[in-house]
């Protein structure tokens, strides 16, 4: 099989994991708290449970059917099912390009807290807002973005089985656990219960007008397919490196459900202890990086509970940037692959990471907008660079192009997957597959990408 030149995963755990690890990182751990804070809370966790249901199970379903029954990556695997929808291949794998070029400047900054935190051990504390504003204006962050992007590539050279699945089986587990722990401290500071009932307790502040409807539905979508990598290309090449006996409706289920208990997770662990602390809950950037170290440095163990949370967040950064960065080459070695040239992994992955390097030394010189070294590239009137790779990735190509896959899925060539997923157990869930990647999907998708445009254009009008 062609892939096997690629590499393939050792087992389903290790698939699994890795899976996960795409979809568990930042999109999690600070998005999903800090988006749930801005479209009100319970509201947008309703939202964006229907849409995984209805959007996230079947497209995740379809993307790592697609990917074992091509053996390939996006481009080539939609060529195969049809070559007019070639297109979207190649826009979904622009996807990681734009992504990785943001997401190692973060990785950067994430590691510069984790070792920080460290000097807490010693009674060394640390102002955290000081510490954010240095770190956006000081030049010293490109340093841990170079070690940050040197760690993604150091791993992704070992390769599927080598480097990716090896890394992902140590570190999702592990991110699991510290998180948990976190959870239960923040859940027990006093106060917390505000946090838990802003999470919970039925409310729609934020939706009782058409435009607050709209404006909750582009988060969630927006955040469902980030953290769940859809449409990005990542799990159509994991797709391709899994075993053909591995049941691909139980692996959808669980990447879905595990990537959505991870985020639920993380609401839990940082919403409560913003509420003890009174610390707003949409506050963006800060909200990792300035609300929760100084819960930390008020917080009885902080030291403690500061080193768990700052190791889980880089791993779940590295696991995500793996991801990132493997669905791009695998893309370009299938390339070389037909060919006839060796898929040559170190060649390519020297490539993607040059790209990476260009890309987050824009967005680290630009300091999320607390620079003027690169005030001058604003295309479409976006404020900073960051926010100009997120709304090309994020904002609309995913859910787009995920538009365009359940058209093709649903309506071109119904039923495509189906002999791939009966082929290693029973196709359980087909009716409500169908179902969905026919009606619910593109509806919901398409109010997305509306909502994304238009938020878009207003903000540029403005």
């Amino acid at each position: 099989m062609e892939n096997q030149s690629k590499g393939q995963f050792n087992s389903n755990f290790g698939f699994l994991m890795a899976a996960l690890g795409s979809a568990v990182g930042l999109g999690n751990l600070w998005g999903f708290p800090y988006k749930m804070g801005l479209g009100g809370g319970f509201a947008f966790l309703l939202i964006y449970m229907i849409l995984l249901v209805t959007v996230g199970y079947p497209l995740v379903l379809s993307e790592i059917a697609i990917g074992r029954k091509s053996q390939k990556a996006a481009i080539e695997a939609y060529k195969e099912i049809d070559p007019r929808f070639t297109f979207n291949g190649v826009l979904q794998t622009a996807v990681p390009f734009f992504l990785i070029a943001f997401y190692c400047t973060f990785g950067g900054y994430v590691m510069k807290f984790f070792f920080k935190s460290l000097g807490m051990f010693v009674g060394n504390k640390f102002d955290p807002g000081e510490t954010f504003n240095a770190t956006l204006t000081s030049g010293s962050s490109v340093i841990w973005v170079l070690i940050f992007l040197g760690l993604t590539v150091l791993i992704v050279l070992g390769g599927v089985s080598g480097g990716i699945e090896k890394f992902c089986k140590v570190a999702m587990p592990a991110l699991f656990v510290m998180l948990i722990i976190i959870v239960i401290r923040s859940c027990t500071l006093p106060g917390a219960g505000k946090g838990l009932a802003f999470l919970f307790r039925p409310h729609f502040e934020g939706m009782n007008s058409a435009a607050g409807f709209f404006n909750t539905l582009k988060l969630a979508g927006s955040q469902m397919f980030f953290s769940l990598s859809l449409a990005s290309g990542c799990l159509i090449a994991y797709g391709s490196y899994l075993d053909k006996k591995e049941d691909l409706e139980s692996d959808a289920v669980i990447v879905a459900v595990g990537d959505t208990c991870a985020a639920l997770l993380a609401g839990m662990a940082v919403m409560p202890a913003c509420a003890a602390y009174n610390i707003e809950f949409g506050a963006g950037p800060g909200l990792l990086f300035v609300s929760m170290p100084t819960v930390f440095n008020d917080m009885k163990g902080g030291a403690f509970f500061a080193f768990l949370f700052w190791l889980l967040v880089f791993f779940a950064c590295l696991s995500s940037s793996i991801g990132m960065m493997e669905g791009g080459i695998s893309a370009i070695l299938d390339s070389r692959i037909k060919k006839g040239k060796s898929a040559n992994r170190f060649a390519v992955t020297m490539v993607m990471a040059a790209w990476a390097l260009i890309g987050n030394m824009m967005t680290t010189l630009d300091g999320l907008g607390a620079r003027t070294t690169l005030s001058w590239f604003r295309p479409f009137g976006i404020p900073t660079v960051l926010d100009f790779w997120d709304v090309l990735a994020e904002g609309i190509l995913m859910p787009l192009t995920g538009l365009i896959m359940a058209i093709l899925i649903g309506w071109v060539v119904p039923h495509y997957i189906d002999d791939e997923v009966e082929s290693s157990s029973a196709f359980k869930s087909k009716g409500f597959f169908n179902f969905c990647i026919k009606w619910l999907g593109p509806l919901f998708m398409a109010l997305i990408v509306y909502g994304q445009l238009y938020s878009i254009i207003v903000n540029r009008a403005l």
